[in-house]
């Protein structure tokens, strides 16, 4: 169905008539031999932009991030170390398995949904005693999407990395919302990339486009990447139609990124307003609005249908209604999102006084 509102997620975004254009007459050739322009170009700005030698341009995160672990994983049944949740390990897990035979030791309780460098020293110790489980790779993610958009902080990195060198391992950072990470901190998306091995970040989510990911590294990996990438059944042909969105989207997309964080603000307050105590306030960084209506005796998947309802998309993550804001979604459509919050209030109060009503 077509939304006034959609929260449902950043990916929903529709290309904009200046991308629409640019994409009609973006220049192309054949990505699988390498000399699409459009999409060299791409490549050659995402890995400027973020500090590193060379990108890859993929169709989607996913496969961003599966390419790069299975360049550092050595082996089946070998395990990646990340936070509990992480999207590796949740929504990708069962990819992992099926390309690669990775597993995952999982880090519980992460702060916010980050590691913390004493975490990943602990989740590297050794298997002395059985000697079976073998660590190569530790995998980090900016912002963290399951724990509501939370930035992980550059000290913080820093200090994961010297824990990971220390037992000279790889980092692969999972930048799906990188662009969102670096406006709501204020670091340059350079310093990221000069802490970790190798990073993607997604243009098809806050910033814009409607495909594409990147792949960031070495020179000599992202060979190696471009190789996995068909072996992945992901080359590209005349790919520059997309990519020329993606250019505009890394052009555009950063500088406005700010506007959706400050109306994710505006929802989160507005939703706590409405049903205090379902809104962690202070936990929206970015342009993520998680409210846990379970705490007040509502069904969350209720609640979606009554937001669809009234024209809203949203999402159920971990028994939570989650919102993402983006650039579709004007000072208006928060409007249009809060009035349909307060009407949901209302009629829960007016239930909850009949209840008390019958019980009295």
């Amino acid at each position: 169905m077509r939304y006034r509102v959609d929260l449902r997620s950043d990916t929903v975004t529709r290309p904009s008539d200046a991308m629409r254009r640019a994409m009609a007459d973006a220049e192309v050739g054949d990505a699988w031999y390498g000399d699409d322009p459009t999409v060299n170009a791409l490549q050659e700005r995402a890995a400027a932009l973020v500090g590193t030698e060379a990108a890859l341009y993929v169709p989607t995160g996913t496969m961003a991030n599966q390419i790069a672990l299975r360049l550092h994983v050595r082996g089946g049944g070998h395990l990646v170390v990340c936070a509990e949740g992480a999207h590796v390990a949740s929504t990708e897990v069962m990819t992992s398995a099926v390309l690669s035979g990775i597993s995952y030791r999982q880090i519980e309780g992460p702060d916010r949904g980050h590691l913390t460098a004493e975490a990943v020293a602990d989740g590297l110790a050794e298997d002395s005693y059985y000697d079976v489980e073998i660590v190569d790779l530790v995998a980090v993610e900016n912002t963290a999407g399951y724990a509501g958009g939370t930035c992980l902080q550059l000290d913080r990195l820093h200090a994961i990395r010297e824990a990971v060198s220390a037992r000279s391992l790889p980092l692969h950072l999972d930048g799906a919302r990188l662009f969102n990470a670096a406006a709501a901190t204020g670091i340059d998306p350079a310093e990221f990339g000069a802490t970790v091995d190798t990073l993607m970040f997604c243009v098809s989510k806050g910033l814009g486009a409607p495909i594409g990911s990147l792949l960031c590294g070495p020179i000599e990996v992202m060979a190696e990447a471009r190789r996995l990438q068909i072996l992945f059944g992901g080359a590209w042909r005349q790919a520059g139609i997309m990519a020329a969105a993606g250019l505009l989207a890394l052009e555009r997309g950063p500088g406005r990124l700010h506007e959706d964080h400050e109306r994710a603000q505006r929802l989160a307050h507005g939703v706590e307003a409405a049903l205090p105590g379902t809104v962690d306030v202070a936990a929206v960084e970015t342009n993520m609005v998680f409210a846990d209506i379970a705490r007040i005796g509502l069904d969350p998947l209720e609640v979606i249908d009554r937001l669809r309802d009234a024209g809203i998309g949203a999402t159920p993550t971990n028994g939570v209604v989650r919102m993402v804001t983006h650039w579709d979604v004007d000072d208006d459509g928060i409007d249009v999102a809060l009035e349909a919050w307060r009407a949901i209030a209302s009629a829960s109060r007016l239930a909850t006084t009949s209840i008390r009503a019958e019980e009295a």
